[in-house]
């Protein structure tokens, strides 16, 4: 007598493994590895309530921590001018409006006229030299095309 030949498909393999598999994973399993592996979720009764505690305090540690660096600021631009005035150093702010009154002072009472801020030959051209332009191309298009921009 010869022991009896068995012939196992791959399919069948592959499913035996996975039920043991299963089964060793059913014995030190626990609830929270059963989430994660997408099983069941407990519900909460008061998981709405926890959550908005939890966004109420997140908010009040916000504004604390805002408070907290506004009041270095303050104090920081509190050192900053005793340091201006000791050494009569200007802040910024301060230099360019009296720069921008400067200006202003000098063009009130001018006899001439203030600088371009763009040279001339730099896109302060006349309108004469534009319709030149466009009148050059105009003569270059075909006859119907012409009369229609001519319109």
């Amino acid at each position: 007598m010869s022991p009896p030949s068995f012939s196992f498909t791959p399919i069948f393999l592959i499913s035996l493994a996975v039920q043991k598999a299963e089964e060793a994973l059913s014995l030190w399993a626990t609830k929270d590895m059963g989430k994660m592996l997408g099983g069941d979720e407990e519900k909460d009764p008061d998981a709405a309530k926890k959550e908005e505690e939890r966004q109420e305090a997140l908010r009040q540690q916000e504004e604390e921590r805002k408070a907290k660096y506004a009041k270095m600021e303050a104090e920081r631009e509190v050192m900053r001018q005793g340091i201006r005035d000791k050494y009569g150093i200007k802040k910024k702010e301060e230099k360019e409006a009296e720069a921008q009154a400067a200006l202003e002072a000098n063009a009130e009472g001018s006899l001439t006229r203030p600088k371009k801020a763009i040279p001339p030959g730099c896109g302060d051209e006349e309108e004469e030299e534009e319709e030149s332009i466009l009148d050059t191309v105009i003569k270059y298009l075909p006859g119907p095309l012409q009369d229609m921009f001519k319109k």
